[in-house]
């Protein structure tokens, strides 16, 4: 049974393949144990496991250590490389600067920058502390970096001038922070600093470059995402050191990266797949990986491509929407020779776009699904694999995954039901931040719950079909509704907002919100655009709504929840379903 309307996409045999794949699906898969893929990591003396050992020290310790790590490009077009070599002593010498401004293990650091290389020295270097590391969003506004620095106790940021100004207003209100360091680029920022804050290029020059790597666990918490859901505020998923065996594993199987391989990962190192997949699977693997500062602009891109001779890429849906609405034409200008496997992640890839990357790039996107709380890739489709246009593949060795419905009991194929994961693969989150009862609540039956609802086919592909709560995907950003209608009743022209994702050709949804104003308020297009700075000043463009609809009151149960989905409903269309626990309307 195929699923999608689109034929599957037929590979040829191993042996008939330039690059022959690392994995050999049905033999790997079957009684495969995780144990084979720990035997392959360096691991520190006594047992004990640290990412930036196996990301960096392992090969700045060997052969590798003269080669070239990373290419980066600035968005002027400055370039810097850096050889794993150059990486060690670099993170070494950030390791000793925040121990020496008292920094402990399990402490927090967050990172507020671009993708300078100094977010990717100070990121290894926090880990080799034993410090626990939380990138945030550069595009975001003061409200979701204060919500997350409060929650996660951070004691030390490190972000740049521009960005520090952002977000003067909060740090007043951020009572365990000690410690601002600010990275100024090359001095591209002349303007003065607060003689509080700590200079990067100082505190550098003073630090030692020896430093020994704090001997964590596997088991001790090394990566902190934020995550967003349906109410309050955005919760962070904690993960351990042990994650890097799978990250590791799967930038093997589903990114099928070689030894000289140059990839390029697009995604932001604020997102977790910029760390998972733009950080750490790579260089355990002991790859040059391309950085490229810049933002997105198709030509640019294939520029990139061409220009570093990039033979493995990652990317994201809304990215390669954008590239087809440049055209298939773009692609043929450039020298793609050296590219031979492509990759997709972030949201569901239309099988109109897997398709598309034959015609453009000469060969299909490779739709692979998984979330900040899974930290690595769960179902892939593989380079031996035909791909099903639509599909997101099928499951990596040693993890199972089901379809279940609502008693947990397994849905036939071709029905929708939940998407569900049995606990215990490598990379899974460990807590929630402060928050076990939401963590527990994400565990049933003896399967991890992912609130994603999907398919699978008789041949064990599986097919994405949507979310089950009211978590708005835009742009493969994953935006809590509560968050945004948070930040609408701020404004004092607002009584209540109800936030929806609105269906969009190109970024998945958009976000929609739904205005009630307070009495004596007139809804006018002035207001409107109001709301939208408003918004956008306080949490970043991308989560702040793109329309905004004025009501008289918005749908709410008798208990006085918004009923978000009948919002959905009204604004598409479809059937309204139960209203029983509706309040009256006047």
């Amino acid at each position: 049974m195929t699923i999608s309307s689109f034929p599957p996409i037929h590979k040829p045999s191993r042996d008939d393949m330039p690059v022959a794949p690392n994995l050999e699906y049905a033999k790997t898969r079957a009684g495969f144990d995780w144990q084979q893929m720990y035997s392959e990591l360096d691991w520190l003396p006594g047992g004990y496991l640290n990412k930036a050992h196996e990301a960096i020290d392992r090969h700045a310790n060997g052969p590798r250590r003269d080669k070239i790590a990373m290419i980066w490009e600035g968005k002027n077009g400055e370039r810097e490389d850096y050889t794993f070599g150059q990486l060690k002593t670099l993170t070494n010498k950030f390791a000793n600067v925040i121990k020496s401004l008292g920094i402990e293990t399990g402490d927090r650091v967050f990172l507020f920058m671009d993708r300078l290389p100094e977010t990717y020295i100070a990121f290894f270097g926090i880990l080799k502390a034993g410090a626990v590391v939380g990138p945030l969003f550069s595009a975001f506004g003061p409200d979701p970096v204060r919500d997350r620095l409060q929650d996660s106790g951070a004691k030390v940021l490190v972000t740049q001038p521009e960005l520090r100004r952002r977000i003067t207003g909060i740090i007043p209100e951020l009572f365990e922070l000690q410690h601002i360091i600010i990275v100024n680029k090359n001095n591209r920022d002349t303007e003065g600093r607060d003689m509080a804050d700590l200079d990067w290029d100082e505190e550098m020059g003073k630090a030692s470059t020896d430093f020994d790597t704090v001997r964590t666990s596997q088991y001790d918490y090394s990566v902190m995402h934020y995550t967003s859901g349906t109410t309050g505020k955005p919760k962070g998923a904690v993960h351990r050191h042990q994650a890097v065996v799978q990250q590791y594993a799967t930038g093997k199987w589903a990114l099928d990266l070689h030894e000289d391989d140059v990839y390029w990962c697009t995604a932001d190192p604020g997102w977790v797949t910029g760390t998972s997949y733009g950080m750490l699977a790579p260089w355990t693997n002991g790859l040059t990986q391309l950085i490229y500062e810049g933002g997105f602009r198709a030509s640019a891109w294939y520029e990139m491509l061409q220009k570093h001779k990039v033979s493995v890429w990652y990317t994201a849906p809304t990215a390669i929407r954008m590239l087809m609405k440049a055209g298939e034409e773009l692609p043929h200008r450039y020298d793609l020779s050296r590219l031979r496997y492509s990759c997709s992640v972030g949201e569901p890839l239309n099988p109109e776009a897997v398709v598309w990357g034959e015609k453009a790039i000469g060969m299909p996107f490779h739709d692979n699904w998984w979330q900040t709380e899974t930290g690595a890739i769960l179902v892939a489709n593989y380079p031996e694999m035909d791909i099903r246009p639509g599909s997101m593949g099928r499951p990596i060795p040693g993890v199972e995954v089901g379809v279940v419905d609502e008693n947990f009991d397994p849905a036939p194929p071709g029905v929708d039901g939940n998407l569900v994961v049995r606990p215990g693969w490598p990379s899974m989150f460990h807590s929630y931040w402060n928050n076990t009862e939401m963590y527990n609540s994400r565990f049933r039956k003896g399967w991890y719950v992912t609130g994603d609802s999907a398919r699978v086919d008789e041949d064990g592909y599986f097919w994405f079909v949507g979310r089950t709560d009211d978590v708005i995907n835009t742009a493969g950003h994953l935006v809590g509704p509560f968050e945004v209608e948070s930040a609408l009743i701020e404004h004092p022209a607002v009584a209540e907002a109800g936030v929806i994702g609105k269906p969009d050709p190109i970024a998945m949804e958009i976000v929609k919100a739904f205005v009630a104003l307070k009495d004596g308020v007139e809804a006018t297009p002035a207001l409107q655009r109001e709301l939208t700075r408003f918004t956008r000043q306080k949490l970043s463009a991308g989560v702040a709504p793109r329309e905004i609809e004025f009501v008289p009151t918005l749908p709410k149960t008798r208990s006085g929840k918004i009923m978000r989905r009948l919002l959905k409903a009204r604004e598409l269309g479809l059937p309204e379903g139960d209203t029983s626990t509706l309040e009256e309307e006047e």
